[in-house]
């Protein structure tokens, strides 16, 4: 009886270190991780300035390049004008050239892309930016702001853009509604809160700690 007893405590004894060299292992696993990603892009179009709001958290917090996805011929300055434009582009697959330039991408790691919903589809910038760059074999996380609508399906289309890169779970918060006058919610204590939304996010695809 008293072997039996011994030999049940060792078994405990043993299902315990292992499980805490698991929970070690697992610890040692996210910081290699996040670790392992050693140079950032953030990339992103913001109209209203709630899409920059949230590039400046992640940058915040996982540092790297912050850029501003700039068009040689800007978008109108009228809601309606921009709508009717982005919308035959989209029907067109017209993509429209873009200003900002990326010096060396080979060298990112991880690339960030953010931007806002538009006619429930990815925004035809960052469609040229994704259609520009060779972004094989690099973390691409999407990250949105929307009018309450929702990503539609433009995180889907960074999937189909990057075919041969790491897309993880994209982000996403509601933000302004320009249609509605709207033009900047993430702001004062709005950035509190998106602030603690994108930690989790981040911590979630193991980005930091």
């Amino acid at each position: 009886m008293k072997k039996i007893m011994v030999y049940c405590g060792l078994i405990t004894l043993f299902s315990c270190v292992l499980s805490g060299c698991s929970k070690a292992q697992k610890r040692q696993e996210e910081r290699q991780t996040a670790s392992a990603v050693k140079k950032v892009l953030i990339v992103y179009l913001s109209r209203t300035g709630n899409t920059k709001a949230i590039a400046e958290i992640i940058y915040k917090h996982v540092g790297g390049n912050l850029v501003a996805l700039e068009l040689e011929k800007p978008y109108p300055q009228n809601y309606q004008a921009t709508v009717q434009q982005v919308a035959l582009e989209n029907e067109s697959g017209f993509l429209p050239q873009l200003k900002t330039k990326i010096d060396s991408i080979e060298g990112y790691d991880a690339v960030f892309v953010g931007f806002p919903t538009w006619g429930m589809q990815l925004p035809p910038p960052m469609k040229s930016f994704l259609h520009s760059y060779d972004l094989s074999n690099k973390m691409v996380i999407p990250f949105n702001t929307n009018g309450g609508y929702g990503i539609g399906s433009s995180f889907d289309k960074v999937r189909e853009l990057c075919p041969d890169s790491d897309v993880p779970e994209g982000f996403t918060m509601t933000g302004g509604s320009e249609r509605d006058g709207k033009l900047l919610v993430i702001t004062g204590s709005k950035v509190v809160e998106a602030e603690t939304e994108v930690v989790k996010w981040l911590r979630k695809i193991n980005l930091i700690n």
